[in-house]
């Protein structure tokens, strides 16, 4: 197959879907990234008007992170926790047949209409 035989109409569609997607992504790294701030901008916001000014005016961004430690901890108490629930099995797999049976309702016989077609 050569690139000759590839009309115009479809390198514009091709062109132009590319051009979708990657408009798109940009759209989207663009409110995963600004998200963050609004929620951060509201959440000071909400905490000045309470008076409650526990919160600094030079405090950065990385304030609201959490540390690799508590990270840590974190995944730790949920790896244990998902340890705990599961009993220990045998790995013993058992296959017991089960016959079921005869009925004429699931027969292939009854259910081929015997109506003659034109050939």
């Amino acid at each position: 197959m050569t690139l000759l035989i590839v009309d115009s109409m479809t390198w514009t569609i091709t062109v132009l879907g590319w051009f979708i997607v990657f408009l798109a992504l940009v759209f989207l790294i663009g409110v995963f990234l600004t998200v963050p701030k609004i929620l951060n901008w509201s959440l000071k916001r909400s905490l000045r008007k309470k008076n409650k000014d526990n919160v600094k005016e030079d405090e950065s961004d990385d304030a609201w992170t959490i540390t690799g430690e508590t990270n840590a901890a974190i995944a730790m108490a949920i790896h244990l926790y998902f340890n705990e629930m599961h009993d220990e099995e045998s790995n013993v797999i058992t296959i017991k047949e089960v016959r079921k049976r005869y009925s004429p309702w699931s027969s292939k016989v009854y259910s081929f209409n015997n109506v003659n077609f034109p050939r």
